[in-house]
């Protein structure tokens, strides 16, 4: 899944007939600092997100499994509104080597 933040809207008045009720939202990849990257996608719409708010977009096959967007020619989609997200910034090598430790004791 990707990390983002809506950065726009996409309209188009010629397309496929099976897309006609779909709103297609343009969606601004997000690293793990929050930072905006250069990446972007055109995404469906399954949740009422709108521009500014941080999103998670299922792609691939996994953006056409939803009752909205189920066999119809999308490839990404909107499934999550996020509240809040929580990294944890550690030195994972030492977290791990000390996992390996407790595991032996």
């Amino acid at each position: 899944m990707l990390l983002g933040r809506v950065v726009g809207t996409v309209w188009s008045t010629r397309h496929d007939p099976t897309v006609d009720d779909l709103k297609f939202l343009v969606v601004q990849r997000l690293g793990l600092d929050g930072a905006l990257k250069d990446d972007f996608v055109v995404s469906v719409d399954a949740v009422g997100a709108g521009v500014g708010e941080t999103v998670l977009v299922a792609q691939g096959s996994s953006g056409r499994q939803t009752e909205l967007t189920q066999n119809r020619p999308v490839d990404a989609v909107i499934t999550h509104i996020v509240d809040d997200l929580e990294v944890v910034c550690r030195d994972w090598a030492e977290f791990d080597t000390k996992a390996v430790e407790d595991l032996r004791a």
